[in-house]
Order: C-alpha cells, then sequence, then structure tokens
C-alpha cells in the first residue's frame, strides 16, 4: 500500500465520522432555522448562552463591518443593546446544502432597529457551515454581508441644475457628458447609455442601485469645476472642460 494512501486513511478514520462509522444526528433545514434564529434572538438582551453553545471553540466569523473574529472575540461583541435601543432580526429565505457530517445554510437577515421610537431597518445575506463532531452540530464558518441601498432621494432646486451639464475628462477621449431632461440629470460615458443622476443633497447625486456618489466641485467663484466620481471613500476626478 502506498504511503500516501496510507496517509490518506488515518485522515478519514480519525477525522470523518462517517468514516468511523458513528452515527450522525440528522439535522434539517428547519433545525438550522430554528437554531439560527435562536442565536439573532438572542442579539438583543446580549444572551451569549446560544451562541457558546451552537458555536465552536475554533470558529471563523466575518461580519457585515469587514470584521474577522474568533469565538472570544464574538463573545465580547455580543452585549446588550443600550438603554432607549431595541430590535429584532428575522432569518428568512434559508437555502441548505446537508452532506454527511457538513451542513450549510444561507439566508437573508431582516433587522428592525427602534432607536429611542425611530425605527430603522437593513438587510443582510449570511452563510454558516455547520459540523458535527465532538457529539455536537456546531458553526464551525459564517460569513455576512450587507445588502446595499440607495440612500433617499433629496432635493435640488431647479435653479441649480444647469450649473452641473457640461462635459467631464478622466483623461483625453474619456469623457462623461451631463445633460438635464426638464428637472432631471442624465450623465452619459462616451456614446454609452445615459443613467439618471438622483440628487441626494446639492452637488451631491447617486446612481440607484450603484454603490458610490457624483460630487460636484465647485472653484472659489462657485462654478462647478469638476465632478468627483467617489467609490469607497477613494475618488476619480473629472475634470470639466465644456
Amino acid at each position: 500500500m502506498k504511503p500516501g494512501l496510507v496517509a490518506s486513511l488515518v485522515v478519514a478514520v480519525f477525522v470523518c465520522p462517517v468514516a468511523r462509522g458513528v452515527d450522525i444526528p440528522k439535522i434539517t433545514e428547519v433545525d438550522l432555522v430554528q437554531r439560527t434564529q435562536e442565536l439573532y434572538d438572542a442579539v438583543g438582551p446580549g444572551n451569549q448562552a446560544p451562541w457558546k453553545k451552537y458555536v465552536a471553540d475554533d470558529a471563523m466569523f466575518f461580519d457585515e463591518k469587514g470584521r474577522a473574529m474568533d469565538k472570544a472575540a464574538l463573545m465580547e461583541d455580543l452585549q446588550p443593546l443600550p438603554a432607549g435601543y431595541s430590535g429584532t432580526i428575522r432569518v428568512v429565505h434559508p437555502k441548505s446544502l446537508l452532506a454527511a457530517n457538513v451542513a450549510i445554510l444561507s439566508y437573508d437577515c431582516d433587522e428592525v432597529e427602534t432607536v429611542f421610537g425611530r425605527e430603522l431597518h437593513a438587510r443582510y445575506h449570511s452563510t454558516d457551515t455547520w459540523l458535527y463532531r465532538n457529539q455536537a452540530w456546531q458553526i464551525v464558518a459564517s460569513q455576512t454581508l450587507r445588502y446595499y441601498e440607495d440612500p433617499a432621494v433629496g432635493e435640488v432646486r431647479e435653479a441649480l441644475l444647469n450649473d452641473y451639464v457640461g462635459a467631464y475628462e478622466l483623461a483625453p477621449g474619456n469623457v462623461v457628458t451631463v445633460t438635464r431632461q426638464g428637472g432631471e440629470l442624465y450623465a452619459e460615458r462616451n456614446l454609452g447609455k445615459p443613467y439618471q443622476l438622483l440628487p441626494e443633497s446639492p452637488d451631491l447625486f447617486f446612481r440607484a442601485g450603484v454603490e458610490g456618489r457624483r460630487l460636484f466641485h465647485r472653484d472659489a467663484a462657485g462654478h462647478v469645476d469638476m465632478m468627483i466620481d467617489r467609490r469607497n471613500n477613494e475618488d476619480l476626478l473629472w475634470k470639466k472642460i465644456r
């Protein structure tokens, strides 16, 4: 028998319960959703008990803020909401993949947070990997992403709209033309398809469904001389050429 094959059999026997002939308690999507909802119901009051139960000691958590946390950091982060704050998180739209001693649950989280009477909403998508070992199903890895939401559309006086009309150049031959159609602004890159620029506030616009902002910069005299394409706090500067 080849040494590599021997090593593989050793790993299979000692790591995989199925290979060792161990009976694994069946887990279903319903079970996973119920346990996951139990975890989120514990977030508001800062109840760590279900998290300690269902999260493996060597688990890896990656949250919507971009933080990478081990179990200790996760427990430290799980604290009761401050006075005046309350909220709920509902697990919705679950999808699962179940195989042997591994279960993957992917789902949306609908969050409603109340801050001194003001109701706020957010949506997230999470994927958890559950592993059966040591006689228990536990989460060994989790990643959460936040769904992008457009800002509220603001108002800009129509008298200002003509200030933004013109051509803006990033590099030779790369031009965005901003035009006005009634009380709306549209931008077109070279000969591409026009898209609407929605106002967030005077001089600040955005595209529906697209992260980032378009900020119109004014010179010392108050004239628009540049369009700033701001993406994730980094800027592309389009100089107004006409």
